[in-house]
């Protein structure tokens, strides 16, 4: 266990805790069980270390950090740890990446169930069904869901600009004091064209020249690694997977045509359907339907998006089309939070009432005249115009 240890204090002497996600407040640090999911490369690992950084002193022995692909575990069990920890007095046991052992959901029910005095904290793959497994959670544990840099972190990572998130419901609302507000610090439009390119994910500061290539590799690893352990994808269908991938991201937002997708890459209809529903969960898409209701039928969906604008930019064979790169941002930023559909009318429905329409600076509401609750969230623009509204507002919602 002292090996654990320091690794914990390498690690934590070269955190830097200068910038901190919005999500750290969100969390209650004081549950007996968390869990924090999300795809690879978000930041789950650095908000785990500044955590600890921010709340126990130099060296401490109270809290215990590690990644449950470390060697301490091939002949430690995680059993073995909890105890010799609580033994010693340890308040507080993290854990990192725990879908890599193997038993983890049955012995983290049982360390719950033993040591109630001890606080557990665990981060995950977005694949991982932290409230099913071996071992249902679902009464222990309070999940947390995290994404990468929204444009208003983005702003505070790379420019130390610090404004306040906001609702969607105040954006719509009143609009006009954020703008000001953001117009005053920054020049938001030239901002929000770097974020698209190479702001969501927080590596980018750490190595901007292969900034892509990184992404890249995170999307290889996703597919080999995490699908084919965690979603029983054979490895002899992981090409496939890439090669899916890959038509998606030079074509979204795709108009769904399953049977020619399945040409395209090889495979069957309903294993084609199935492979977009991992890709999904793995945060790798985002499918949308006309319907929720299609989401529980397994249905195949509307419309695909990738799941950030940035990696369309490192895996697109082709200069992206803009119109994509805006719309896939909106769908980011609002489906965590927000449920949003694809509709006929506009461009996306949110909530099942919010109507918008997504475009340049000339975009006009022919499309959606008359409509109630009907927005146009508009590219090149710094200020709001009625109910045309500048697009990189969305971006301060988290």
């Amino acid at each position: 266990m002292e090996t654990l240890f320091r690794k914990q204090d390498r690690l934590l002497s070269i955190t830097e805790t200068k910038i901190v996600r919005q999500l750290m407040k969100k969390i209650n640090w004081n549950a007996q069980m968390i869990a924090i999911r999300g795809a690879r490369g978000v930041g789950k690992t650095t908000l785990l270390l500044q955590f600890i950084k921010l709340n126990y002193p130099p060296y401490s022995r109270d809290v215990l950090y590690c990644s449950m692909d470390s060697v301490y575990f091939t002949n430690n069990t995680l059993l073995d740890l909890a105890e010799k920890f609580h033994i010693n007095g340890g308040q507080r046991l993290i854990l990192d990446e725990v879908h890599k052992y193997a038993n983890w959901s049955r012995e983290l029910k049982e360390i719950y169930d033993l040591y109630p005095d001890m606080k557990i904290v665990f981060t995950a793959s977005s694949l991982l069904h932290i409230l099913g497994g071996d071992a249902d959670l679902s009464r222990r544990c309070i999940p947390y869901t995290m994404q990468g840099l929204s444009f208003r972190e983005f702003l505070m990572f790379y420019y130390n600009i610090e404004i306040e998130p906001t609702s969607l419901d105040n954006i719509l609302k009143n609009p006009a004091p954020l703008c000001e507000e953001v117009n005053k610090k920054c020049k938001p439009v030239k901002m929000f064209h770097e974020y698209l390119q190479f702001g969501y994910y927080p590596f980018y500061l750490r190595n901007q020249m292969d900034y892509y290539t990184t992404i890249e590799n995170v999307a290889s690893f996703i597919i080999e690694a995490e699908l084919t352990s965690l979603c029983n994808v054979e490895v002899a269908n992981v090409r496939k997977l890439k090669v899916l991938l890959g038509l998606l991201a030079t074509s979204v937002p795709y108009e769904v045509d399953i049977s020619k997708l399945s040409s395209m890459i090889g495979t069957h209809r309903n294993t084609t359907i199935s492979y977009l529903f991992n890709l999904a969960n793995a945060r790798l898409l985002n499918l949308l339907y006309s319907d929720l209701n299609s989401v529980k039928k397994m249905q195949k969906p509307d419309k695909i998006y990738l799941e950030n604008p940035n990696i369309i930019y490192a895996l697109a064979s082709e200069q992206p089309k803009i119109g994509t790169i805006r719309e896939c941002f909106v769908v980011n930023q609002l489906s965590h939070t927000h449920e949003i559909e694809y509709s006929k009318e506009g461009d996306f429905r949110i909530d099942g009432k919010i109507i918008f329409e997504v475009g340049g600076n000339t975009k006009t509401f022919k499309q959606i005249a008359d409509l109630p609750n009907s927005y146009i969230l508009a590219e090149d623009i710094e200020t709001p115009y009625g109910n045309k509204l500048p697009i990189w507002l969305i971006g301060f919602l988290y």
